[in-house]
């Protein structure tokens, strides 16, 4: 399956390798150089490339590339999934993702590699697991290793590494038992100059903290099932419970995982939250040009919109702005011509309105196309799909946990058009 990974930074240097079959050299990932140089941006990196003997299979997190080498052809799903992990591995044990940390814990990176992989397959996924056989590192286990010349590696292997439900570990207890889940989900849309929606979906995710003792079993339940398209699992989740009933049967890691993903298509369910009435024109003569944006909550179920920024990528011909907001603040950097206002809390009763006059290079002609709004937003309290937990049941345990819900809108690739 897996040759070989290469963690690679933003400036494009190879700071860590790791090799499960045969040692790859590096010239293989020239092929995957050449790619990022004819990508506008890192995200636009094609995440499968094929060379004439391997096939490399990467993504971008925390501004690292982890590139896979494989020599065979394998789903390319699955190698995806398993490098989120990884990613997501090394923020669990070292709190952040980047290169410096990575760098500072080599070690634990390298046995960490070691177990989640075995002969190119993976194995160990599971952090509580991990954290069995793989002790995070602190400072004092740091100090001590250093003075006995001792590794975090654990000599036994972790109960539940051998059990049927080997992501989680035995014998848990805990003062307070508390389950909580965290619904967020994403707004992609693109909404044209009159205010109509082009396309529209929502990306969801439910991630839960769960610190329950002993083995509990649980069932979560909607009040809204049907909506949901495309959804994802942790492995956790009786999948065939789900196709009958809609309903989420699970044995549940321990700590914090990613419980569920999934998406909303149906252009009709995907509420937009704001509109932006947006004027943006440029002068016949090529002097100057006028900006006038006023912005609103539109379907926000009474929450509060947060968090509210609009970034716009103005022409190349525009030297400087001068602006007026009623609410928030703006900058523009006249070097990467891009306009920012943060406008923070929206407020319903007071709309805010960004105007005032664009100034262009002399004898630069008008600009053929007005630049797009990119919208940023939050709001707490609201899964914009209407999507709603019902009820959360134990079974196999006997005291009463405390439970939370929590919902969270968010933006994503969110366009307005001018």
């Amino acid at each position: 399956m897996i040759h070989s990974l290469f963690l690679i930074n933003h400036s494009g240097d190879i700071f860590l390798e790791k090799h499960w079959k045969s040692v790859i050299g590096r010239s293989v990932c020239d092929y995957f150089f050449e790619a990022k140089e004819k990508a506008a941006e890192p995200e636009d990196v094609p995440p499968v490339l094929q060379t004439p003997h391997h096939y490399l299979i990467s993504i971008y997190r925390d501004r690292l590339f982890f590139l896979s080498v494989i020599q065979t052809e394998a789903p390319p799903l699955f190698v995806i999934e398993f490098l989120h992990r990884v990613a997501e591995m090394f923020q669990d044990y070292f709190g952040e993702c980047s290169e410096t940390v990575i760098k500072d814990n080599v070690v634990t990176v390298y046995e960490l590699l070691e177990e989640m992989l075995d002969n190119g397959f993976p194995l160990a996924t599971e952090s509580n697991i991990l954290k069995e056989m793989i002790r995070p590192p602190t400072i004092l286990r740091t100090m001590v290793n250093t003075l006995t010349g001792t590794s975090n590696f654990e000599e036994r292997l972790p109960s539940g590494q051998l059990s049927t439900i080997p992501w989680r570990r035995a014998g848990v207890k805990y003062t307070n038992n508390e389950a909580y889940f965290d619904v967020i989900e994403e707004i992609d849309a693109i909404v044209d100059k009159s205010g109509t929606t082009v396309c529209a979906e929502i990306q969801g995710v439910i991630e839960a903290c769960i610190k329950l003792s002993g083995m509990p079993d649980l069932t979560l339940s909607f009040m809204n099932p049907r909506l949901l398209d495309d959804v994802s699992f942790h492995p956790c989740v009786r999948f065939k419970r789900w196709e009958s009933e809609r309903v989420l049967s699970f044995i549940p890691p321990d700590g914090n995982f990613t419980l569920m993903t999934y998406h909303v298509s149906a252009q009709n369910l995907v509420a937009i939250p704001v509109y932006v009435k947006q004027s943006i024109s440029f002068f016949e003569s090529g002097s100057g040009g006028r900006l006038d944006l006023t912005v609103g909550p539109k379907q926000t179920m009474g929450k509060m919109v947060e968090c509210f920024v609009i970034t716009i990528h103005m022409p190349k011909a525009v030297l400087s702005t001068s602006l007026t907001a009623t609410q928030g603040s703006y900058t523009y950097d006249p070097a990467t011509k891009v306009l920012v206002w943060d406008i923070g809390r929206l407020n319903p009763q007071k709309l805010p309105n960004l105007r005032g006059s664009l100034s262009l290079q002399d004898g630069a002609p008008k600009p053929e196309d007005n630049p797009s709004l990119n919208i940023a937003l939050k709001i707490q309290q609201l899964a914009i799909s209407g999507l709603k937990v019902n009820r959360l049941d134990m079974y196999g345990e006997k005291y009463k946990p405390f439970k939370g819900v929590k919902y969270v809108t968010k933006a994503g690739k969110f366009q307005v058009r001018t």
